[in-house]
């Protein structure tokens, strides 16, 4: 079983808020294969399916942001997933919007929601996708700029990053990471990144 992880806060003000993007691909994804994620698992909202001619489960844990190691942890239990092969989706304040990130591992990068989940499994062994929201604006309380609702210029913005997304996600699940990695890890203004490479730096979310 390949579990799919979206990071993100429950509740109806949070909906279009950046910080809740790891939901809205979930979201998006359970659409393209024709389950809901309504299944109450422990601390978290689960779907059943098949992907890539995968077994997956797809989930978006409902303990807030800060808390959401909490519920990952329960649902790699749960399912008896490798934490190895289970893939997070979160926003990510350091990067451009637009731009994703696909890793293998790494740090949390200041991310509250990764933070909680590297604690919480002492572990920073599994995939990542980083989905671009920045930047703030100079001055601009991170906080509130991530749990702000997005424009309607930011959504159509996050609708193109949802949708690749998505389709990251399907690559890794059929073809590996690094094939993913190889093709959506592009900068705005250069060639795709190394498979092997990793952020030189940290963002705060």
């Amino acid at each position: 079983m390949r579990l799919i992880v979206g990071l993100g806060n429950p509740g109806p003000e949070y909906v279009w808020t950046p910080h809740n993007l790891g939901f809205l691909v979930i979201d998006r994804l359970a659409e393209r294969i024709g389950i809901r994620v309504r299944r109450p698992e422990g601390k978290a909202l689960v779907g059943l399916g098949r992907l890539a001619g995968a077994e997956v489960a797809l989930a978006k844990p409902q303990t807030f942001m800060n808390a959401s190691g909490l519920a990952v942890r329960d649902l790699v239990g749960r399912f008896d997933a490798d934490p190895e092969q289970m893939v997070v989706i979160t926003d990510d304040a350091a990067l451009p919007r637009g731009t994703l990130r696909i890793r293998k591992r790494g740090s949390a990068g200041g991310h509250n929601g990764l933070k909680s989940v590297i604690g919480t499994l002492q572990s920073d062994e599994f995939i990542r996708v980083r989905i671009g929201i920045g930047p703030a604006e100079p001055g601009e309380d991170l906080a509130e700029f991530v749990l702000r609702p997005m424009s309607d210029a930011d959504l159509e913005q996050a609708a193109e990053s949802i949708d690749r997304s998505v389709e990251a996600i399907e690559m890794i699940i059929e073809n590996g990471v690094d094939a993913a990695m190889s093709r959506f890890n592009r900068r705005a203004d250069g060639p795709a990144e190394e498979p092997g490479s990793e952020d030189p730096g940290p963002g705060t979310n």
